[in-house]
């Protein structure tokens, strides 16, 4: 081969990296049934309660052991997406899921109970790592489309997870909720397992390197800073409105059974419709219109289901509109935010993931807390109001960005 052809093929450059439709929606299909895992405990804490014999103040550790598991699992277990070879370390998840929610099944003692909750919250970071994976199989102009392709099966699967663990428990029981999911695991093992290429990240750091150069992400990233910031915000709202409204709907005033409140909730999944219109308008560059939107729509959201605490059908027509518009600007914040911090680095791209979802988890622990205490404390007018203040708080502090 002569100079000049060695030259010429040195500087062709590769072929950019795709995603076929099919490997999105697949992609978007595990994210949904792996992050259902984290809600099924959540409408099912009273029989299995029962069951096992938690005392009324261990019940609510059946969720917020499994909250735990997931927060640690962002910190300790996401970054490792730049560190090892992603495909094994997804199915190595996905396992270690199965085997979690089997141990959940069978759980004899409220303490097994808990420590397979801890270890299904784990292991369902496996969502946390093939978002960044699919982010980095597509090509730069259309990478926001397929984040958000892949986010809405997310949103799905947290979004159906709570009606269908209460209509499956409702039909046969709790444990059949938690082996069915076991098998779906092992199914989407061997799925993944023939569709899912090799990826190897570049990074040679060692694993103490790696969480220590976490810190210097969080301390040194405007973009993740802010956009960590407002979804905190608005995953606090979520979180606030998916606590208290439950309360409300079961509440004299509304009066609905928990089929019906199952349906309220199906209701929210039209949300997830924003994910990929999210995508698509980020990778046209309109970043900071659609932001103010998501925001705006968030703010609106609250006021509108201020006034529907009345018990009446347009009040609950209101509501569920309010769910719904609240779904869409959380999703839509949520993928900008992905799509902005994914276009910083390829070689960091699951520690800032796992930085932003951290962060914005722990605003959602937040809403749910102080949902709770506001609804106990003043009702839904008091949370709701509280609810309001997270997106404006996230929209002043877009205000000053766009003045800079």
């Amino acid at each position: 081969m002569s100079a000049n052809a060695a030259a010429r093929r040195e500087s062709t450059p590769l072929p950019e990296e795709t995603i076929s439709p099919l490997l999105t929606f697949m992609f978007a299909a595990a994210c949904g049934l792996v992050a259902a895992n984290l809600y099924y405990g959540q409408p099912l804490a009273g029989p299995i309660s029962q069951s096992l014999g938690f005392t009324p103040a261990a019940t609510g550790l059946i969720v917020t052991l499994t909250q735990i598991g997931y927060g640690l699992g962002l910190l300790l277990i996401v970054p490792l997406g730049d560190l090892l070879e992603n495909r094994r370390l997804i199915l190595t998840l996905v396992a270690l899921s199965a085997v979690a929610l089997v141990g959940a099944a069978f759980a004899s003692s409220p303490s097994l109970f808990l420590l397979a909750s801890l270890c299904i919250g784990l292991a369902s970071v496996a969502v946390q790592v093939l978002v960044p994976f699919a982010a980095h199989m597509a090509p730069d102009a259309s990478r926001g489309a397929v984040v958000g392709n892949v986010m809405s099966g997310l949103l799905c699967g947290i979004m159906l997870a709570r009606p269908a663990a209460s209509f499956l428990s409702e039909l046969l029981s709790w444990h059949a909720v938690y082996i069915i999911s076991a098998g779906i695991m092992i199914a989407l093992i061997v799925i993944l397992r023939a569709a899912l290429p090799t990826r190897v990240p570049h990074t040679k750091l060692h694993y103490g390197q790696l969480l220590s150069s976490m810190g210097h992400l969080a301390l040194h990233t405007p973009v993740l800073q802010r956009r960590a910031l407002y979804q905190a915000c608005m995953f606090g709202a979520f979180s606030l409105f998916w606590t208290t409204t439950p309360l409300l709907l079961a509440s004299p005033a509304f009066g609905l059974t928990q089929n019906g409140i199952a349906l309220f909730a199906l209701a929210g999944a039209a949300g997830a419709v924003a994910s990929p219109i999210a995508g698509r308008v980020a990778d046209r560059g309109w970043t900071k219109l659609a932001t103010t939107f998501a925001l705006v729509i968030a703010i609106v959201a609250f006021l509108i289901g201020h006034f529907s605490g009345s018990g009446s059908l347009l009040a609950l027509i209101m509501l569920t509109l309010s769910g719904i518009m609240l779904d869409f600007g959380v999703q839509t914040n949520l993928v900008l935010g992905q799509r902005a911090i994914f276009a910083l680095s390829a070689e960091h791209r699951s520690r800032l993931n796992g930085l932003y979802m951290a962060t914005f988890f722990a605003g959602g622990a937040l809403g749910s807390a102080l949902g709770g205490w506001a609804y106990a404390t003043g009702g839904w007018n008091m949370a709701s109001w509280i609810g309001v203040a997270f997106p404006v708080i996230a929209l002043l502090a877009f205000l000053t960005e766009r003045k800079n």
